[in-house]
């Protein structure tokens, strides 16, 4: 059987063709980059209408790519939430008027559950394990009993850690998206006489902060006068300004002593709840998680630690479709199928229930 399954959560229009047995077909993703780029964020009204525009183009290369006629599919599977409401509900909108009208199962997926199974294309991931999720717009850690079993143990408390990123490289004035521009000019510099917090790192509990390390950012740009005339009155964003000369460098410096505080935490906390709760298997998904950085540093630990660790293939790690389709086949079997009126959810606090 052959399910197709659309994902428009936030800024990526995407589709993807998936078996029954996990076979990835088809995976198709239309990025709005350069739409969003000149404002240093995702503008949630440009990102709906582009989605409008995309949708119908994105299924129909999936389908071609895979293969597959729309009347050969078995069911349709579609992000339901959590993400921006405008976007979620183009997606929606298609898949519910393709499923009517070719009389097959819809079925609404959670996108965080999405990311977590991302890591089972091209990996074995047994069970119970400990899962974290780092996004744009989430950075969490699960307790995964189960597929079915998958309880919340940790989250940010104000910006996600993909979030933080892109909000320094706008104050940096280093473009957007921020994760990957943070990443490349960040190689071989030397960034240890640049002091920044690390938030939340040596708390008992699992929650993440990085407002914290953001402001302390800026106040190093500020008081480093590294922007002339920077207005304050924009939160200090240099709004497309360069450097002071001779800030060059400083510039770099702080961003790669950013990346550096953020990886930190991010290790530290995840190797903790595996250690805390006696697993002995790290799954890590989400945008963040394509980070080289990141990547090295868990591997190291993970290996000191004698922790088993999975982390997706990059393009499975970003927003896609494969992940949706791949979390939907458990629902599919089970019979979990959604009404068309269901609605689009801008938060979703259990991964396992459609609401708390």
């Amino acid at each position: 059987m052959y399910f197709l399954a659309i994902e428009t959560s936030c800024d990526e229009t995407a589709a993807a063709v998936v078996t029954e047995r996990g076979e990835i077909l088809s995976n198709v993703v239309a990025s709005q980059i350069a739409d969003h780029a000149v404002f240093g964020g995702v503008v949630p009204e440009i990102a709906s209408r582009r989605h409008v525009e995309l949708i119908g183009p994105v299924v129909t290369e999936a389908l071609a790519e895979a293969g597959i006629k729309r009347h050969g599919l078995g069911g349709i599977a579609v992000t339901q939430g959590p993400g921006l409401v405008g976007a979620l509900l183009v997606g929606i909108s298609f898949a519910k008027a393709l499923a009517w009208g070719l009389n097959i199962p819809l079925c609404g997926i959670n996108h965080l559950e999405g990311h977590l199974c991302a890591a089972t294309i091209g990996h074995e991931v047994r069970y119970p394990h400990i899962g974290m999720v780092v996004s744009g717009g989430h950075t969490s850690l699960y307790r995964i009993d189960s597929p079915e079993e998958i309880v919340q143990i940790g989250q940010t408390l104000d910006d996600a850690a993909g979030e933080a990123f892109d909000k320094v490289a706008k104050l940096l004035g280093l473009g957007y998206p921020g994760g990957v521009v943070i990443e490349r000019i960040s190689k071989g510099v030397d960034h240890h006489e640049i002091e920044l917090p690390r938030p939340m790192m040596n708390d008992e509990g699992y929650d993440f902060s990085f407002s914290g390390l953001k402001t302390a950012v800026l106040n190093r740009v500020i008081r480093e006068e590294v922007f002339p005339d920077m207005d304050l009155r924009f939160s200090g964003l240099p709004g497309g300004k360069t450097p002071a000369p001779g800030k060059e460098d400083l510039v770099l410096k702080i961003a790669a002593a950013f990346q550096e505080a953020v990886v930190d935490v991010l290790v530290a906390k995840a190797i903790k709840a595996v250690k805390d709760h006696q697993r002995d298997l790290l799954v890590v998904a989400g945008g963040v998680a394509s980070n080289t950085a990141l990547r090295t540093r868990l591997q190291a630990r993970a290996e000191e630690e004698g922790i088993d660790l999975v982390i997706p293939e990059r393009k499975y790690c970003t927003d896609n479709a494969a992940m949706i389709g791949m979390a939907s086949i458990r629902h599919f079997r089970q019979g979990r199928y959604a009404p068309l009126d269901m609605n689009a959810l801008s938060r979703w606090y259990s991964i396992t229930k459609n609401q708390d």
